[in-house]
């Protein structure tokens, strides 16, 4: 392992979209848009706005095996995630994604990491762009890299400063300036994990292994933060996108709470709490 993370690069490495990985992510997400589904369509079905994280997925481990020793894998938490689509993924497209952790640095309840994962499509042209920051629970930056306290308050400059502002503990989302416009109960049953897990092939078992969750400190297995953020996409888009998923062009969030098997939760839309293409 390096002395730091910080600036540590994987790949670029390989994905070939079908149309099967496409359909399964969004039936996974319970999606009855008859367009995730239609393999008659010119580009075939269409993706759901989070499916990059499916892709993105790989070079995430990658990166997590290359940086983070294996006994303190488990206690990753999903903490932020911004995603910027340049344009929406096709099936046939051959993308090549690249990790680079831009950010480093304490919680109160444990590290924070921040790695950009950016995706071209064969010929070179961008696709998306993810900023994606994990807690690393009960761990000090120490015990990841050795870094000085001096590098610590340098991790966040120059190209890092934008992946920092997404994800700091100290940011907190902006007050609400309006009464809800609508809102709508979101039913999680206690099997979602396990078919989101399937679905979107993203497998870390602190969603689905309950002996891995409770070692991590948790009571019981929690749902992926990508699946809590694509039930509440849908639903954005439903309310207030005509129900257009290529109107999506950037979805950003900070996780402040985690969503257990089963449970519920409420999805909120204020006016003016951001534009659509």
């Amino acid at each position: 392992m390096t002395a730091t993370v910080l600036g540590v690069q994987v790949g670029p490495l390989r994905q070939d979209l079908d149309a099967r990985w496409l359909m399964a992510y969004a039936a996974g997400l319970g999606e009855r848009d008859r367009r995730y589904f239609d393999t008659l369509a010119a580009h075939g079905p269409l993706a759901h706005p989070l499916f990059p994280v499916c892709y993105e997925w790989p070079a995430a481990v990658a990166m997590r095996d290359r940086t983070i020793p294996a006994a303190l894998q488990p206690r990753s938490v999903h903490a932020s995630h911004r995603l910027v689509i340049h344009r929406p993924p096709r099936v046939g497209d051959t993308l090549l994604t690249t990790a680079r952790v831009t950010d480093i640095r304490p919680r109160r309840s444990g590290t924070l990491i921040v790695t950009r994962l950016e995706t071209l499509d064969a010929a070179g042209a961008r696709v998306t762009t993810t900023d994606y920051g994990s807690v690393y629970r009960g761990v000090r930056p120490d015990d990841l890299t050795g870094i000085s306290p001096r590098e610590e308050a340098l991790a966040g400059d120059g190209e890092a400063s934008r992946a920092s502002a997404v994800s700091s503990d100290e940011a907190s989302p902006s007050p609400a300036s309006a009464a809800p416009g609508w809102q709508e109960l979101v039913t999680v049953e206690a099997t979602m994990a396990l078919v989101y897990t399937e679905c979107a092939r993203i497998w870390n078992p602190i969603h689905t292994d309950v002996a891995v969750a409770r070692a991590a400190g948790l009571p019981n297995p929690i749902l992926h933060g990508t699946a809590t953020l694509a039930l509440a996409v849908s639903r954005v888009v439903a309310r207030e996108l005509g129900g257009e998923p290529a109107r999506v062009a950037e979805v950003h969030v900070r996780f402040s709470g985690m969503v257990p098997l089963p449970s519920s939760f409420t999805v909120r839309g204020r006016p003016g709490d951001g534009p659509g293409r």
